[in-house]
């Protein structure tokens, strides 16, 4: 099974009651959050792990964020299209879910869309593709925060035992943890009494949908159930997190979030660094992880940073491959570093070259290594940090296209990657 999961549905419909006048007239994951709405923070975040559609499932104001999708199509760093589930009446969470059960993908991440949790989500991911049948979803779990009584999650081992809700409380709580904690490992568990909550963010099958009410609450009427039927999972992880519910949490929102999202990058170059350079790597069958590679990219996930590859590619000038076939080779490593618990956020390859046999790619071209182009773009596009970003690559032309680009350069000698990598890394936050 793919880790990656294309398809995120964000809960949107919300009233808001607590945030008082900030929200009578704009829905509460519209509410701006530095110079963009606290929406646009959160797909961001999902884009970096594949995500190529949002299902903003709506009620309240509805038609108000009808009118911002437009807006915040163009604010994400790739492109995703962006649809929405309006429910008729007030429904709660489950009733929001059924309303959109007919556009829902057999496998989808749902997220609340008034919370933030800076976590590797490559680490659920991973978990998720491994869970099989009768399982229905994984929730992503934290540590409670300390001295607050919040509802929580019994585990037994992975396996979501039940839940204990607070006095009215709902089992998605505001939060705090200010600063960024990698998860450092692959699904925790929670030491006895010490029971974590949920983040706001799961992996769910359609199988959820099976007996799901019109109306109601998920963490209430339908997590229960399905704890008691041995269908549900957790993985724990650490990381930044906020929820905007009341109106001090979201005053710290409006300063914390756009300092802490705007990461620093590792930028790896392929051939050499990635794969053992065969020459001319264009398809799978010739693709070769270098020792340490896919650990070193999931090591940069933990640490809060974007994770990019920039590759020249003059197999294709040459006519050796084609552009879709790179693209493919690039998803298909990006796919198989999520199934380890990490991710690639993003790529870029240049298939230019002077001297080119293919006509349409014969020129110089600003993208292809010595040149900046590639990883300008990058930077630009995910408004990457770039004083504390850096190059890894195993040629001069790599460390002269960092250089131009106003980044870090290492030349890699071989080696585990990992290693390598592991004392260039330094916390995000």
């Amino acid at each position: 099974m793919s880790p990656t999961i294309r398809q995120c549905a964000i809960l949107a419909g919300g009233l808001g009651s607590r945030l008082g006048a900030l929200t009578a007239a704009t829905p509460k994951p519209l509410l701006p959050c530095g110079d963009r709405p606290f929406l646009a923070w959160l797909m961001r975040e999902f884009v970096r792990f594949g995500v190529e559609e949002f299902l903003l499932l709506t009620g309240h104001l509805s038609e108000t964020v009808e009118q911002a999708v437009d807006g915040l199509r163009a604010g994400l760093p790739r492109s995703a299209r962006i649809v929405l589930s309006a429910e008729p009446a007030p429904a709660g969470t489950a009733g929001a879910l059924f309303h959109a059960r007919n556009r829902l993908e057999e496998r989808f991440l749902l997220a609340n869309g008034d919370t933030v949790f800076d976590a590797n989500l490559g680490r659920l991911l991973a978990d998720a593709a491994a869970d099989a049948p009768p399982v229905a979803g994984r929730l992503l779990l934290r540590p409670p925060p300390a001295g607050k009584r919040f509802s929580t999650v019994r585990l037994d081992g992975d396996r979501i035992a039940g839940f204990d809700i607070a006095d009215g409380g709902p089992i998605q709580a505001t939060g705090d943890h200010p600063t960024h904690a990698a998860s450092g490992g692959s699904t925790t568990h929670a030491a006895p009494g010490d029971h974590p909550i949920h983040a706001g963010i799961s992996v769910f099958n359609r199988s959820l949908l099976a007996g799901a009410p019109p109306s109601g609450s998920l963490e209430r009427d339908v997590f229960p159930r399905l704890a008691a039927a041995g269908r549900l999972r957790g993985t724990v992880a650490g990381g930044y997190f906020r929820d905007i519910g009341i109106p001090s949490d979201y005053a710290l929102a409006q300063a914390e979030i756009p300092r802490l999202l705007r990461r620093p990058a590792v930028f790896f170059d392929r051939d050499g660094v990635l794969n053992v350079d065969h020459g001319y790597v264009g398809t799978r069958d010739r693709f070769t992880w270098t020792d340490g590679a896919i650990d070193a990219l999931r090591l940069a996930a933990d640490a809060g940073w974007h994770v990019f590859v920039v590759t020249n590619q003059s197999g294709v000038a040459r006519g050796y491959y084609t552009e879709d076939d790179v693209r493919a080779l690039l998803a298909w490593m990006a796919d198989e570093v999520r199934l380890a618990g990490g991710t690639i956020d993003d790529a870029r390859f240049c298939p230019y070259h002077p001297e080119a046999k293919v006509d349409a790619y014969r020129q110089a071209h600003a993208w292809r290594k010595p040149e900046p182009g590639m990883l300008l773009d990058l930077m630009d596009a995910w408004e990457v940090d770039a004083d504390r970003s850096i190059m890894i690559g195993d040629q001069q032309t790599d460390m002269d296209a960092a250089k131009a680009a106003g980044i870090a350069g290492y030349l890699f000698p071989g080696g585990n990657l990992t290693e390598f990598l592991r004392p260039l890394l330094k916390p995000a936050a």
